[in-house]
């Protein structure tokens, strides 16, 4: 039995659909690289983990299917598909557009700026990365990000944007402990911030540039570190 699935591990919430449930744990598993690329998924183990009959954990491994996250083989079994780059470079693009408007919005007024909480983050960061706490490091990462789609009154972008970027999130996972990235992120961070409560739209926006183009900048040193966690070329 895997180890990551034993069984009496996961609360299900009766209130919430079971398939949702599930999805969004196996989800959040794959993009923390908890689950890592290959790792099969056999559905009588996830229905023992989960407390659940088999219906529920199929239309979940459907789902994360549709999403590109896992190989389905008929009458076989499902397991964690590698990262596929030409997914990560649409998502960046897609995310890229998105910010860049943001964060010119939240420049011109930067009064729904929640500075208090966002500044916070930003210690929260610092912590995990004197700590070399990678996947806290990333957690907050999501949650900065997320906090400027909400000041910016467009927090349901922020959730079909997410729906599209599980390659570029596994990627950027990736790439956070290789040299000098995770302190460049909080960098990054710290300048958004402070361009959007200047005013400083062209300011923000270069930064979100800068921030949001590292990682596929960076892709042939990923690969080598990581040659199997991506799609052959």
């Amino acid at each position: 039995m895997n180890p990551l699935f034993q069984p009496g591990g996961f609360r299900l919430d009766r209130t919430r659909s079971a398939s949702a449930q599930v999805f969004d744990d196996l989800r959040d598993r794959i993009i923390s690289l908890e689950l890592k690329p290959g790792t099969q998924l056999q559905r009588d183990e996830l229905a023992a983990y989960y407390h659940l009959s088999s219906t529920p954990i199929r239309d979940a491994l459907l789902r994360l299917g549709e999403a590109g996250l896992v190989d389905i083989v008929p009458q076989q079994n499902t397991a964690v598909r590698a990262i596929d780059v030409e997914s990560a470079r649409q998502a960046h693009l897609l995310r890229l557009s998105l910010e860049l408007e943001i964060v010119h919005l939240l420049a011109q007024t930067p009064s729904r700026l929640p500075l208090t909480s966002l500044e916070n983050l930003l210690s929260q960061q610092a912590l995990a990365l004197a700590h070399r706490d990678f996947a806290t490091f990333m957690q907050v990462d999501q949650m900065f990000h997320r906090q400027l789609y909400i000041a910016a009154q467009v927090e349901t972008l922020w959730h079909w944007m997410r729906q599209q970027s599980g390659h570029l999130d596994r990627l950027r996972r990736l790439h956070a402990p290789i040299k000098d990235k995770a302190a460049n992120i909080l960098s990054d961070h710290t300048s958004i911030l402070a361009a959007i409560a200047a005013g400083d739209a062209r300011g923000a926006q270069r930064n979100v540039r800068q921030h949001l183009s590292g990682t596929l900048a960076q892709l042939d040193t990923i690969r080598a570190e990581y040659p199997d966690y991506l799609l052959a070329q």
